[in-house]
């Protein structure tokens, strides 16, 4: 059975990919999945210099879900190139590397720094972060921001850029289309929905920064929607699906609501061979 999409010009062997941050550089799951099955592995966003994160508690849990807020944390671009690159080149499918910074000029200074690498497919902008320039007003909440730097990731590099959305807006397709104009070649959708925990024994929020990002089983009709809006505006580039694939019937809604291929997440955690029983249940 032939499974095999193009995102752009990224050739994918199937639809099947990770999101970014939920998967490392690959090593961790070689004992569970033969890697190199999957269509494409999209690498943990890096910026231009190393992020500690914040501070705990990061994780918490919820109902058919979790609560994250590690904070963006990474080693900066070249720590990346140093010791996380090699090792995501070896499985010998197509590396699509998370990118994200505080100003539209760092993004394209960590793109231009990453493509002067080998064996770099193209790039996802993780666009929920804020905008320092902007009275930290948040990339992907505005059109205007999201043109911004798009725009300026698309002069930075000639390989694929694909724009990370955000579900937390009133109107996804406008910031979808300031993306397709301002030169991204595919959308990822959905990052995370913004949730809160509260310990009511001592009435303080679970997370350090009170709020994090809702991912799992929880948020999949959310972004089924998104998806399926963002499909019927017809932008004329390809989608990536995610938020809260689980089963190989839960990406095929995906595919069927407009995606050309789909990301696993928060359930590489709880089952470190999701994403090869996705790919086996999808060849039936």
């Amino acid at each position: 059975m032939n499974l095999s999409v193009s995102i752009a010009s990224i050739k994918m062997k199937n639809p099947v990919t990770v999101a970014a941050g939920t998967f490392g550089d690959g090593s961790l799951f070689d004992d569970f999945v033969d890697v190199s099955c999957l269509g494409a592995i999209i690498a943990k966003g890096t910026s231009l210099e190393p992020w500690k994160g914040n501070s705990p508690h990061r994780v918490v849990e919820t109902p058919s879900g979790m609560l994250n807020s590690i904070g963006l944390q990474n080693e900066g671009v070249e720590g990346f190139i140093a010791k996380k690159l090699p090792v995501l080149q070896k499985f010998g499918i197509p590396v699509i590397v998370g990118v994200f910074d505080k100003t539209a000029a760092n993004y394209a200074r960590v793109v231009e720094r990453l493509s002067q690498e080998k064996d770099i497919a193209g790039f996802e902008a993780n666009l929920s972060c804020p905008n320092l320039e902007a009275g930290g007003k948040t990339f992907c909440d505005y059109p205007d921001l999201m043109f911004e730097v798009v725009a300026a990731i698309r002069k930075a590099t000639n390989l694929p850029v694909i724009a990370k959305l955000s579900p937390n807006v009133t109107d996804i397709v406008a910031i979808a289309k300031a993306a397709r104009d301002a030169g991204a070649d595919a959308l990822s959708l959905i990052n995370t929905l913004v949730g809160m925990r509260i310990n009511i024994e001592t009435r303080e929020p679970y997370l350090a920064r009170n709020t994090g990002g809702l991912s799992g089983p929880a948020i999949r009709p959310v972004a089924v929607a998104k998806v399926f809006l963002v499909s019927q505006a017809r932008l004329g580039i390809p989608i990536i699906g995610m938020g809260g694939i689980a089963t190989w019937e839960d990406a095929l809604e995906f595919l069927i609501a407009g995606a050309s291929a789909v990301a696993v997440g928060t359930a590489n955690f709880v089952n470190p061979r999701a994403t090869i029983n996705i790919l086996e249940g999808m060849k039936r």
